[in-house]
């Protein structure tokens, strides 16, 4: 068993061809002449690729390259003794530098990136959207609007017959005039995966986990700054209308909530001054000193006067 397992191996992985493995100097010549002058530095190894085939490899001294290899393939035909060049390139190694893995634009793009004048082409199966109008022209027939198309067609050549000129994309009383009509006819509308996927977006932004919905006094659902969406949006979005709120032309969740609430605190009203009285048609005196029988002044005997030796 044990010989058996060495010629598996040997037949995997034969050994080096000794005249290959000693075209040292040919391979460097061969990496020489790719590479530019310098760049090519010493023999690190070679590697049997087969019978008589070898490759060897050498240090990459460019700038910018590191743990990159020169990589040359000799190889000898059978029962030959001169040996040849095969090829000679740049590979790298266990440890090279390289670039990241390169992703397509569609994964790369994210929210904010669109500026002036770019355009997003959307795939034609986008799972966010999902067929509007089917663009059939011909109604059902016995239907109400086949018999109507047929009534109006009449009116229609009557009164169109002079503006000829005109181009028309659509033909009156045809379904797809009668969708574009009533603003149902778009080629394709959101689906419900594309709406679910916009609704938990808006509500990772704007939605009742946000710490600013956590501190507030209430939600938006009772502000008067709130204006609803339509259709089923309505039940659970809005878009704020408060210009000094923090989602202001946003649209949020109707658990979102901000200080700026309609009804957070009511401002009271400013006191009125008392008014001001003022009289200039009277002079008020007031004394210096109080009045001697008012009796918040002793009464006290007056000192008797001194001869200060005047005549």
């Amino acid at each position: 068993m044990s010989a058996a397992t060495t010629r598996s191996r040997t037949a995997r992985t034969p050994a080096p061809d000794r005249l290959c493995a000693e075209a040292v100097d040919l391979a460097r010549a061969a990496a020489q002449e790719v590479a530019a002058p310098g760049e090519v530095g010493e023999h690190v190894g070679l590697v049997s690729e087969g019978d008589r085939v070898v490759t060897h490899y050498f240090e990459c001294k460019e700038p910018g390259y590191k743990g990159w290899r020169w990589a040359v393939t000799v190889a000898r035909a059978s029962r030959a003794k001169i040996v040849t060049l095969d090829e000679a390139v740049l590979l790298p190694g266990t440890d090279a530098l390289l670039a990241p893995e390169w992703v397509p634009w569609s994964e790369r793009l994210r929210p904010g990136d669109m500026g002036p004048g770019d355009l997003l082409p959307t795939e034609a199966e986008d799972l966010r959207l999902e067929p509007g109008y089917s663009g059939e022209e011909e109604p059902l027939p016995n239907s109400v609007a086949s018999e109507m198309s047929e009534e109006m067609a009449d009116l229609v050549d009557a009164e169109d017959a002079e503006l000829t000129t005109r181009p028309e994309t659509t033909r009156r009383g045809s379904i797809a005039a009668l969708a574009e009509e009533l603003g149902m006819r778009r080629a394709r509308v959101l689906s419900r995966y594309g709406l679910h996927a916009a609704a938990d977006r808006w509500d990772e932004t704007f939605g009742a986990k946000t710490p600013m919905a956590q501190a507030a006094p209430a939600s938006c659902v009772t502000c008067a700054f709130l204006v609803p969406l339509a259709g089923s949006l309505r039940q659970a979005f809005g878009v704020c209308a408060n210009e000094f709120g923090p989602a202001d032309g946003h649209v949020v969740s109707l658990s979102y909530g901000c200080g700026g609430h309609s009804e957070a605190a009511v401002m009271p009203k400013p006191p009125k001054p008392a008014p001001h009285a003022l009289d200039t048609m009277q002079v008020d005196e007031y004394p210096l000193r109080p009045a001697r029988d008012s009796g918040s002044v002793p009464v006290e005997p007056d000192a008797p006067s001194e001869d200060l030796g005047h005549s």
